[in-house]
């Protein structure tokens, strides 16, 4: 039989966690018998690790495939328990335990080709043998230059795509669509507002407006023979797509709404761009399959940091998107 019957870890559940902010929680160790000379510690680690296969010599007459990657260490400490004359009867007993989290830290993040991520264990050791240990992984939200943090007033953005249309072999048009936001900086859990103009100037109907979040990340890592390579994968966030019937010569208004996810890398952000960084884009497009071609706005969207609250941490919310719409003639 082991003589440690359970080691749990006691935290906030969904909770997410903001770099400078603190971490509370608790060891619960269960034993079956007495333990001589316990080594009871907990340990706070955040790391960050990109991998992807590479072609080589793609241009001569041959060519392979190697490994590129990367890590970096964010964060690594360690509380140990003292122990009373050094010994522990059979039972519970509890452990108290926090850390602070460092002010500069990458925000939680998962790829196929990279991942940023952090964890609490604790464990119990005797005569240098691990008895037992638990892990729990954290969410983090990250911050962001002080660039971004500073800036907090911005102008309205007004970007517009103008597209001639060919249809029906001789018959042509014009479409316009129009995006208008008050700002395009914006902090993870918060609600983005924009408004879409769309005037369709063609006698065709036009019948679904799609409205997409992407993120662009940016990945940085070496070959085995230290040559530094990079590569830029794209991903839909979020995603909407508006069912409407915008009629020939006519101009329709939607309103749109995106709430974001409660924990975002932060866009472009120096601290963990020696292994990735992030950039984000608020993309409208009008789909006109009777033309076989589409129009599009993009919006660069700048994701900065969430401050830290007296708790030091918050729930977890999930993302959504709204869209209302308004025709007029």
């Amino acid at each position: 039989m082991s003589l440690v019957k359970s080691i749990e870890l006691v935290l906030p559940k969904d909770a997410v966690y903001l770099a400078g902010s603190s971490i509370k929680g608790q060891v619960v160790l269960t034993l079956n018998s007495t333990l001589v000379d316990p080594i009871v510690k907990v340990e706070l680690v955040g790391r960050g690790y990109v991998e992807w296969n590479e072609e080589i010599g793609a241009s001569r007459d041959y060519s392979r495939d190697v490994i590129c990657n990367n890590k970096a260490d964010y964060v690594h400490k360690t509380k140990t328990f003292p122990v009373g004359d050094n010994w522990l009867s059979a039972g519970s007993r509890t452990f108290d335990f926090h850390f602070n989290l460092p002010a500069r830290l990458p925000s939680t993040f998962t790829s196929k080709s990279g991942h940023v991520f952090y964890f609490v264990q604790a464990s119990c050791m005797g005569q240098e043998h691990i008895l037992a240990k638990k892990r729990r992984y954290l969410l983090v939200q990250g911050t962001s230059s002080d660039f971004h943090a500073e800036n907090p007033l911005q102008k309205p953005l007004f970007l517009e795509a103008e597209k001639k249309i060919s249809y029906n072999c001789c018959s042509q048009g014009t479409i316009c669509l129009q995006i208008q936001m008050e700002k395009n900086t914006f902090t993870p859990g918060e609600r983005v507002i924009f408004t879409t103009e769309i005037n369709n100037q063609t006698s065709k109907c036009i019948k679904t407006v799609i409205f997409a979040l992407y993120a662009h990340v940016q990945y940085e890592g070496f070959t085995p023979n230290a040559e530094r390579r990079s590569r830029v994968d794209s991903s839909e966030l979020l995603r909407q797509e508006a069912n409407t019937q915008i009629t020939p010569f006519n101009t329709t208004k939607i309103i749109s709404t995106f709430y974001l996810p409660p924990v975002l890398s932060v866009s472009g952000d120096t601290q963990d761009s020696e292994i990735m960084n992030t950039h984000y884009e608020l993309v409208s497009t009008v789909h006109l399959p009777w033309s076989l071609t589409s129009v599009k706005v993009k919006v660069p969207i700048i994701i900065t940091r969430a401050p830290v609250d007296s708790d030091g941490c918050r729930l977890l919310d999930g993302s959504s998107v709204t869209v209302s719409l308004d025709h007029q003639n």
